[in-house]
Order: C-alpha cells, then structure tokens, then sequence
C-alpha cells in the first residue's frame, strides 16, 4: 500500500491533546486546516521530548540570529490554545519517529512525525533529531505527517504540550514514582500502602 503524505503549510490549528483518564491516557497530535483533520498517536516520552528539542531549537534560532529572528521568548498569549482535541478522533498512524528543523528562508519550523515501520528503532521513538524530509515522490516508505509552522505556533505548542505531560498522575511523595489509580508498591515504604 502507497504511503500517507499528510502536509499542513501552515495548519489553522497544531495541538497535543490526550484520551482517558491520568495513568491510561492516549497522547494524540492532532493538525487541522480547511476541513482537514489529522491525528496521530505518540507516546509521552515523545511529547516530552518534542516539546523540550523544539524550545532548544527556537533558542538557538534566537540566539544564532543575534535577536532578528521573527521568533518569540515566550509563546503569545493570543495564540495559546487550551481547546481539547477536535472530533472525531481518527488514529491515522502511531509515530515512530519525530523530525525537527528549521527552515531560514520561510522562518518556520519543519516537523515530521513519521509512521511506525520495519526502519523505525522502536527503542528511539522518543527522540527528536533534525527531520528526514523524505520526497514526496517516494511511493514507498512510512506514512508521515509535515507540518510547518511560525516561531510563535512553536512556542505555543510547546507550553501546551509540556503542560499536557505534567497533568498525568502525581508523583508519590516518597519514591517520585506515579502514582497508579488503583494502588502504588512504593520501594522507599517498603512496599507498604498507608491505612
């Protein structure tokens, strides 16, 4: 089957959202324009991880340019969003890699999210690294979803995103571990649970 080239230059709207409650959550990226929706599953450590290397990129955007770059310190209040994802949920792919560049002639951030596949190390879905930017012509190969975005989208996405990883369970007080809905073995009690 021919691969999925979903392309958003530039979406209305790149968000992080989840599905279920803390501790069962599914991570979904979700882009929209006119009418286009995709969503994409990605794991925690992903979202955590993209969110982190997207802020070093647009620092060191900032800083190589010397302060012209049209990007922003922090991410602008009008374009924060703190909508929940958009329905239907449609899981297009899982992401078995992530891309990450910047783009000097347009100013913009390039990312990739690539579909799981035999080429994809399950062990490194997590990082980030600068993007793959396969051709278009390629009949083969995993499905992926392109979105290039401003430096301000960038910056809002980021807060979203790492506000969306730090809403899982809370930590236990002792061990720092997350806390299970059910019940927590916590090795700094001694596998013992309060009364």
């Amino acid at each position: 089957m021919p691969r999925q080239i979903f392309v958003y230059d530039p979406p209305d709207r790149l968000v992080v959202g989840t599905v279920g409650q803390p501790g069962e959550r599914t991570f979904f990226l979700q882009a929209r324009s006119s009418g286009q929706l995709t969503s994409v599953v990605l794991e925690k450590l992903q979202v955590a991880a993209l969110a982190e290397r997207l802020d070093q990129l647009l620092d060191e955007v900032v800083r190589a340019s010397g302060g012209t770059a049209s990007v922003p310190a922090v991410a602008p209040r009008e374009l924060e969003d703190t909508l929940p994802l958009e329905q239907p949920i449609v899981e297009e792919f899982r992401v078995g890699a992530l891309g990450l560049g910047w783009d000097p002639e347009t100013e913009r951030v390039v990312l990739e999210a690539l579909a799981v596949s035999e080429s994809t190390d399950p062990e490194a879905d997590e990082d980030v690294d600068d993007p793959a930017l396969l051709s278009d012509d390629d009949a083969e190969g995993p499905d992926v979803l392109r979105v290039r975005i401003t430096g301000g989208v960038a910056r809002a996405f980021t807060k979203r995103a790492l506000a969306i990883v730090a809403a899982g369970r809370p930590p236990c007080q002792f061990c720092g571990q997350p806390l299970d809905p059910e019940s927590h073995v916590c090795a700094r009690s001694n596998g013992h649970h309060p009364r």
